[in-house]
C-alpha cells in the first residue's frame, strides 16, 4: 500500500517521530507537511504537487477549522482517510458540537480514525466510517528517571483555552483544598524533567469524553494519574483500572477521598504508578500506535458517489 500523510508544518507538540513510524508501516510511504496558507488552499496545494492516483490512502493530519471550509475540495480527493484528535469536541460543550458529524456526512465515504473509543462508537452510530486510533507518546523523550519527586500533587499545562473551562475550574477549586501546583513548561526536557517531580498527576479532562496525550505521558514518566473517568468502554478500551494501574473519580470529594488514602499506602502508590508506566510502554508508545494506525488503513474504504466521481474528473493532477 502506498501512503501519502499530509500534516501540519507547525504544531505545539513535535510529532515528526510519529510521522516517522506510521510511514516505517509502508513499503512506501511520502509525508508533506504543509503551513498555515497551504492547508487553507488545499486545491493549490494538490494541484502543484500531488498526483492522486499514486497514492492508495491519502490521510489528513490537518487543522480542522480549514478543512471544514474545503469540503468541495475534499470530495474530489480519492482514498480519503483523516485521523482526528479533537473529535471529542463533536460531543461536548464547545463551539464545534455537532460539526464534526455534518462535515464527514458531506463526504460519506471517507474513513475517520478517532483517537476516542466512546467517540468512534457514536460516530459510527451516525453512519460514519470510523475507527478508533489512541493517542500516544514519544517513548524516546518521556521517561522515568527514577528519581525522588517533590512536587506532591500537580498538573502541567494548559488551562486557558475556552475548551478547558471545565478542567481550569477543577483544578483552581482543588488547588483551594489541596496543594496542587498547576504550571506549564517548555515542551522537551523541562516537560519531562518536572513531570519526573509530580508524584500524582492530576487529569481533569473534564466534558471531553476522552483521556487526553497527558495522561499517557505523565504515566510514562511514572507519576501515579489521578484523573477524570470517561466512562466503562473508555476504560476497557484502554485497559485502564481503577486503583490498579490508574486512580479513576468523578468529584472532587471522590478525588480527595482517594488521594487520602493512597498517602496512607506508599506502597499501593508505588503499584499503581508501576503499572501505569507498563502500560503506557506497551500500549502507547509511537511504535505501538503507528501499528494500529497502518493496520485501520488496510480494509477497503467505502465507494464514493456518482457524483463524487464526475467532481472529480474537472480536477486533474497529472
Amino acid at each position: 500500500m502506498k501512503l501519502l500523510l499530509l500534516v501540519q508544518d507547525e504544531q505545539r507538540i513535535i510529532l515528526d517521530r510519529f510521522y516517522e513510524e506510521i510511514a516505517s508501516q509502508f513499503d512506501d510511504a511520502t509525508i508533506m507537511r504543509l503551513s498555515s496558507e497551504e492547508q487553507a488552499d488545499l486545491k493549490g496545494y494538490f494541484e502543484q504537487y500531488i498526483k492522486c492516483d499514486e497514492y492508495d490512502r491519502i490521510v489528513l493530519f490537518l487543522r480542522f477549522k480549514k478543512e471544514i471550509r474545503q469540503v468541495a475540495f475534499l470530495r474530489a480527493i480519492p482514498n480519503l482517510v483523516f485521523l482526528e484528535h479533537d473529535a471529542y469536541q463533536n460531543y461536548s460543550k464547545s463551539k464545534y458540537k455537532g460539526v464534526f458529524s455534518r462535515h464527514y456526512k458531506k463526504i460519506p465515504w471517507v474513513r475517520v480514525l478517532s483517537s476516542g473509543f466512546t467517540v468512534s462508537r457514536k460516530l459510527q452510530a451516525e453512519g460514519i466510517d470510523a475507527l478508533f486510533v489512541p493517542k500516544c507518546y514519544d517513548d524516546a523523550v518521556i521517561k522515568n528517571y527514577h528519581q525522588a519527586r517533590d512536587i506532591e500533587l500537580g498538573f502541567i499545562g494548559s488551562i486557558k483555552n475556552k475548551t478547558y473551562t471545565q478542567r481550569k475550574e477543577f483544578l483552581e477549586k482543588l488547588s483551594t483544598e489541596e496543594p496542587l501546583l498547576i504550571t506549564r513548561t517548555n515542551s522537551g526536557d523541562d516537560y519531562v524533567a518536572t513531570l519526573n517531580r509530580v508524584k500524582f498527576f492530576v487529569s481533569a479532562d473534564i466534558g471531553m469524553g476522552e483521556y487526553m496525550i497527558k495522561n499517557f505521558e505523565a504515566m510514562a514518566a511514572g507519576c501515579v494519574v489521578l484523573a477524570w473517568d470517561q466512562g466503562e468502554e473508555e476504560n476497557n478500551a484502554l485497559g485502564f483500572k481503577d486503583m490498579e494501574n490508574i486512580v479513576l473519580y468523578r468529584s472532587l470529594d471522590e478525588l480527595r477521598n482517594k488521594l487520602h488514602n493512597l498517602r496512607e499506602d506508599d506502597e499501593k502508590v508505588q503499584k499503581i504508578a508501576a503499572n501505569g508506566q507498563q502500560l503506557a510502554e506497551q500500549r502507547y508508545t509511537y511504535t505501538s500506535t503507528a501499528s494500529q494506525l497502518a493496520k485501520a488503513l488496510i480494509p477497503p474504504l467505502r465507494v464514493p458517489c456518482k457524483k463524487r466521481v464526475l467532481f472529480f474528473h474537472r480536477y486533474s493532477y497529472s
